[in-house]
C-alpha cells in the first residue's frame, strides 16, 4: 500500500487540481490510501473537515478514482499538522499545492509548502500553481 498524506485548504478548485495529480499518480488507485489534511484557521462554527467544501471536493475526485480516503483535521500551523500526519501515518509522499507569491508575500506570510518541503523528511509533491491575487 502507497500512503499519501494530501494538504488542502480552503480553496476547492485547487483542492480538486491537487486530487487530480495524486489520483494521476502511476499504478493502481486501489493500492494507494490517502489521508487528507485540513487544518482550521478560524473555525467558529465548530465544523469538522469533512463538511469543508474543498475536502468533499477532494476526497470526491480521489474515491472516484478508487483510492482510499481517510480526513483529518487540525488547528494551528498547517505546515506542522501536514508534517506531523505524515509521521504518524509513515506516509510515503507528502503532497501541497503551490501559490504564485511575491518576495514580500513570501516573507510576511511565510509559506506552508516551502516549510513542508525542508521539514517533512520525506518526498513531497508539489501541484499546480495558483496565483494568489
Amino acid at each position: 500500500m502507497y500512503h499519501v498524506v494530501l494538504g488542502v485548504d480552503e480553496d476547492e478548485e485547487h483542492a480538486r487540481a491537487t486530487a487530480k495529480e495524486v489520483a494521476n499518480l502511476p499504478g493502481d488507485g486501489s493500492e494507494t490510501e490517502v489521508t487528507i489534511v485540513h487544518v482550521f484557521q478560524d473555525n467558529p462554527s465548530g465544523a469538522s473537515a469533512t463538511q469543508v467544501a474543498s475536502v468533499r471536493g477532494a476526497k470526491k475526485v480521489l474515491e472516484n478514482a478508487g483510492i482510499a480516503v481517510d480526513v483529518t483535521e487540525s488547528s494551528g500551523d498547517p505546515a506542522d499538522a501536514i508534517i506531523e500526519t505524515s509521521e504518524e501515518t509513515d506516509a510515503d509522499l507528502i503532497v501541497v499545492g503551490g501559490r504564485k507569491r511575491s518576495p514580500a508575500g513570501k516573507a510576511l506570510f511565510g509559506s506552508v509548502t516551502q516549510t513542508v518541503i525542508l521539514n517533512g523528511g520525506r518526498p513531497v509533491m508539489v501541484t499546480g500553481v495558483v496565483d494568489d491575487e
